[in-house]
């Protein structure tokens, strides 16, 4: 069996959509190769819980069937993906990256799954992740039924939670593109740490119906993937009205026609925010100036911007600690807490359940103040722009607890934040966000830039990664694994 080579396996998904429909690669040799690499990877980097082989190789030859029979579904016909383990796939496992889970499985897959299923995707394998995604709080990498992921550039750093498996495949080349899950950034931290593109939507564009629960009102599912174009690809098809998520947007709102958004011609408007991560890497800051200068010189207008200052990272914080208490009340009230890997998962939840509803109320009063201070900003900037995250590399083994710096913490332990945190703000209310890839630290690290846009302005954000992305490299490269 001929494997296809590591440059195929790294080309972006339109590109390799093109390769699957000309017939010049099959949809079986594509799974075939994506599924050795995994097994011979995956392991390094911890990036798997399960592969799903069987499903893989039996959807690659219906799509491969289909296509040769003139029946091409779409652009993501015969395209491996990984999704996380708290996606619902029938016939395997979906153990929430926790112990008390690990043998549980559904009969039923989530809508996101069926919706891939649809437009030909292969799926290979369900991508390792924090258990619980975080939502009882953690405090480090070692926080997963599977161990800690290890990011493919330098397998002593971590890739970042929660969505931590997902970002070492598509970083790794195990697959094309990843599911993951953001309640607060557990898309855009792996992304922009594993050097990847990945993408929050709005809420309520993209379904959770067959998806672990965190906290309902915040939490998405979005692409992880080689670009920000295949991120806008892969969310066509995923995103629509789902009766049974009841936060689905009605259809009208929730679609998204990414082609007919790939059209608009107007110039950018961006927002370069300058009062996030005042205590960051100077490197970071860098870098996004840097890449603004490149949108600037393709036609973007670029100035300055400021998030509203405000105790918006402990509401934040806080709306998870109470709905993850109510999502997770069967555990935390079961005493099977105490199985969990991380010391704060297995007390965290009994100390969220003191919350009151009056409490609840008065953060929904601060979230709703927060909302309208957010929804002016954009009237004028198309999007807003900063670094992807506040660190470079996160250690799997940090320096003591003295004396490990509050910014290399795993973000939802930080006792008290030290800067206004982008991610906090823009999922408390529902903004989508793409980051990309913009720079090499000298030590060879990736470092992000992320783009966020008003409520349903998916497409604004994809167009202002797209135009960086056009005008740049830095997306192509990828970690050397050949040793």
């Amino acid at each position: 069996m001929n494997m296809l080579s590591e440059d195929v396996l790294y080309l972006s998904t339109r590109e390799l959509a093109e390769q699957i429909r000309s017939r010049k690669i099959s949809p079986v040799e594509l799974a075939e190769s994506y599924l050795e690499r995994s097994k011979r990877l995956g392991p390094k980097f911890n990036a798997y819980v399960t592969l799903t082989e069987e499903l893989a190789l039996e959807q690659a030859r219906t799509a491969e069937k289909e296509i040769s029979h003139g029946h091409y579904r779409g652009l993501l016909h015969g395209i491996p993906y990984a999704a996380k383990d708290l996606l619902a796939v029938k016939g395997y496992k979906t153990t929430w990256g926790a112990r008390p889970y690990a043998d549980q499985s559904f009969d039923y897959n989530a809508t996101v799954i069926e919706r891939l299923s649809n437009a030909g995707a292969i799926l290979i394998g369900k991508a390792a992740m924090i258990e619980l995604a975080g939502g009882l709080g953690y405090e480090g990498a070692e926080a997963s039924l599977t161990g800690p992921c290890k990011n493919p550039w330098n397998t002593d750093y971590w890739t970042c939670g929660s969505s931590s498996g997902s970002g070492a495949i598509v970083a790794a080349g195990l697959a094309n593109f990843a599911l993951g899950s953001d309640t607060r950034g557990s898309i855009i931290c792996p992304s922009t740490l594993c050097g990847i593109s990945g993408m929050r939507p709005s809420f309520g564009r993209v379904s959770r119906f067959g998806v672990m629960a965190i906290a309902w009102s915040m939490d998405k599912i979005g692409p992880m993937a080689r670009t920000a174009d295949s991120c806008g690809l892969v969310l066509s098809v995923i995103a629509g009205n789902d009766p049974k998520d009841h936060d689905s947007l009605r259809p009208a709102l929730a679609s998204f026609d990414y082609e007919e958004a790939a059209n608009e011609s107007r110039p950018l408007r961006i927002g370069r925010l300058t009062n996030v991560f005042p205590n960051a890497d100077p490197v970071l800051h860098s870098a996004v100036d840097d890449a603004l200068k490149v949108l600037e010189q393709n036609g973007a207008e670029v100035s300055d911007a400021q998030l509203p200052d405000g105790p918006y990272e402990e509401t934040g914080e806080l709306v998870i600690l109470i709905e993850a208490a109510s999502a997770f009340s069967g555990l935390i009230q079961s005493g099977r807490c105490a199985q969990l890997e991380d010391a704060l998962g297995q007390v965290n939840g009994y100390a969220s359940l003191e919350f009151s509803a009056s409490d609840l109320l008065q953060i929904q009063r601060v979230r709703v103040f927060l909302q309208e201070k957010i929804d002016a900003l954009f009237d004028r900037f198309d999007v807003i722009a900063a670094p992807g995250e506040d660190t470079i590399s996160i250690p799997l083994k940090p320096p003591p607890r003295s004396k490990q710096p509050e910014k290399n913490r795993p973000r939802r332990q930080r006792s008290k934040p030290d800067s206004i945190q982008p991610d906090a703000i823009s999922s408390l209310c529902g903004l989508p966000a793409v980051t990309v890839p913009c720079q090499f630290t000298k030590d060879g690290f990736p470092v992000g830039i992320q783009f966020m846009g008003r409520a349903l302005n998916d497409d604004r954000v994809i167009a202002a990664a797209n135009l960086f992305q056009a005008h740049t490299d830095w997306h192509t490269r990828h970690p050397n694994l050949s040793a």
